[in-house]
């Protein structure tokens, strides 16, 4: 993670000063960032270089995408207590953010069973930190970034077909992995056809996906992956899993994460 990018949340969030904290007399001290509930985590990495850039010192006590429960210390800070609590709810926002999403993610993914991978999606504000709790979860971030492959979704679709978008993108680059995006049986078809590496069943309910995945390969489209995508819940993620597809991408993951509860609390003297 660029630390460069993790400072400047830091420091929007400072401004000109922490003023309440600058009321304090330099101490120094000594702290702990403790869960208070039960959770898988991560961004502890994160948050330790962000706390350097503050000279504060850390020691990790867990390591990321472990399985910790209430009252467990993540780790221990040393420094001056005005470094510490001017940077306490930045360090805390990344870490209860990420965790989150690594609890959701490894919920998900033993919800979906081993022959089945969890990914997410691009619906995230902080794409870097989101997608490193994802893999620390046990799920697959998908794409990182816009070029990491070709994704043709409905828009293109309307622009170019999907033959001539997947003959396009071929021509254009023979490495770089071509997903097309289906919401019917005959896009899924025409895109298996094209020879997109990778077909995502958008939108469709698992007894839909069923229909397709069985149709193309009972015509002998055998080579593409299969990804089940679009509003894909833990509470559904099971039952799309048993489809037959090989993906359950689910934006769900970021979106619309909820945040462990931890706290960072100064040891008494």
């Amino acid at each position: 993670m660029d630390i460069g990018a993790l400072r400047t949340l830091l420091d929007n969030d400072i401004g000109y000063g922490d003023i309440t904290t600058e009321l304090l007399a330099p101490r120094e001290v000594r702290a702990s960032i403790r869960v208070k509930q039960d959770a898988y985590i991560s961004g502890l990495g994160v948050a330790c270089d962000l706390l350097a850039t503050c000279n504060v010192r850390t020691q990790l006590c867990v390591s990321d995408g472990s399985f910790v429960n209430e009252g467990t210390t993540l780790c221990t800070l040393e420094g001056d207590i005005r470094d510490i609590l001017t940077a306490e709810r930045t360090v805390l926002n990344v870490l209860q953010h990420m965790s989150g999403i690594t609890t959701a993610t490894r919920t998900c993914v033993d919800l979906a069973g081993p022959h089945v991978k969890v990914a997410g999606t691009r619906k995230t504000l902080f794409p870097q930190l989101d997608k490193m709790a994802i893999i620390a979860g046990g799920g697959d971030p998908h794409r990182w970034r816009l070029d990491d492959m070709f994704l043709i979704k409905d828009n293109h679709i309307k622009l170019m077909g999907i033959t001539e978008a997947v003959r396009q993108a071929r021509e254009f680059s023979f490495s770089k992995r071509i997903e097309v995006e289906a919401e019917t049986l005959d896009q899924a078809r025409e895109a298996a056809l094209a020879g997109a590496d990778i077909i995502m069943l958008d939108n469709m309910t698992p007894g839909e996906i069923r229909t397709v995945i069985a149709t193309l390969r009972e015509e002998g489209h055998d080579k593409a992956l299969f990804e089940a995508s679009g509003m894909i819940t833990k509470d559904t993620i099971a039952d799309y899993a048993d489809t037959g597809v090989d993906i359950v991408s689910m934006g769900s993951l970021t979106h619309s994460v909820t945040a462990v509860d931890m706290s960072l609390e100064i040891d008494g003297d």
